[in-house]
């Protein structure tokens, strides 16, 4: 198997395995975004001691080129991007695995597929150029949407739409094989967005052939914890 085969084979190979929870239900409408609508969330990565901290989303221009968010990370992971969206499922430019990263996505990454529909599916090979040593990143994701279930978050409670993603992550690491993804994510309408999500992800170093075992690279838990949305 070529490089670029094995990239892209690991996620299709777990598909036949994939379960999403929750109960049927109508499927979730798009969001209408505004220029101050913000979402705060409360996050902590690790095993033994995670790293904790608030991440802030907030909308801050609408215009032709897109829905310009600005994501800012205060606490044990500080940072602040901007995410440049054509729809609010639809990134153009943004973080897919490290909340620090900014990637410009070719093509859009449909982080969200709305109507968000119970057991529908979607899958994506993405490409990104590195500026910084010209190196082209491959990723493949794919999402299966499950039903309903009843989620408490800091926030509030919430009815949300379940979603679950694998993903294959290449950054050209000459040490490792891809990293490879496991993210579950609940979306809700009273909130106009994610409202809780875990994520955890593994690699393998090269050179270790079939004595490799599995690096354990990230266990996510991000929470809502407050929201509020601009008045038309």
């Amino acid at each position: 198997m070529d490089r670029r085969s094995f990239i892209l084979a690991a996620p299709v190979a777990l598909l036949g395995c994939v379960s999403v929870g929750g109960t049927a239900g109508p499927p979730a409408a798009e969001p209408m975004f505004r220029v101050g609508d913000r979402w705060v969330y409360n996050c902590a990565d690790g095993f033994r001691v995670p790293v904790a901290w608030i991440e802030t989303h907030e909308v801050i221009a609408m215009d032709a080129t897109g829905i310009t968010v600005r994501v800012i990370g205060r606490g044990g992971v500080n940072f602040e991007r901007i995410e440049l969206l054509s729809s609010p499922g639809v990134v153009k430019i943004g973080a897919v695995y490290d909340p620090d990263e900014t990637r410009n996505f070719d093509p859009p990454m449909e982080r969200f597929r709305f109507p968000i529909t119970p057991s529908t599916q979607w899958s994506q090979n993405l490409r990104n150029l590195n500026p910084s040593n010209q190196l082209m990143s491959n990723i493949g994701r794919f999402v299966r949407v499950g039903g309903y279930e009843t989620v408490n978050a800091p926030a509030g409670t919430f009815n949300a739409i379940t979603m679950r993603t694998l993903m294959s992550v290449d950054d050209n690491n000459p040490f490792r094989w891809p990293t490879q993804c496991n993210y579950m994510t609940w979306w809700a309408e009273d909130a106009g967005n994610v409202v809780r999500m875990t994520k955890y992800a593994t690699y393998r170093e090269r050179g270790d052939g079939i004595d490799g075992i599995d690096i354990r690279a990230q266990n996510t838990t991000i929470e809502l914890a407050s929201s509020s949305r601009a008045h038309a």
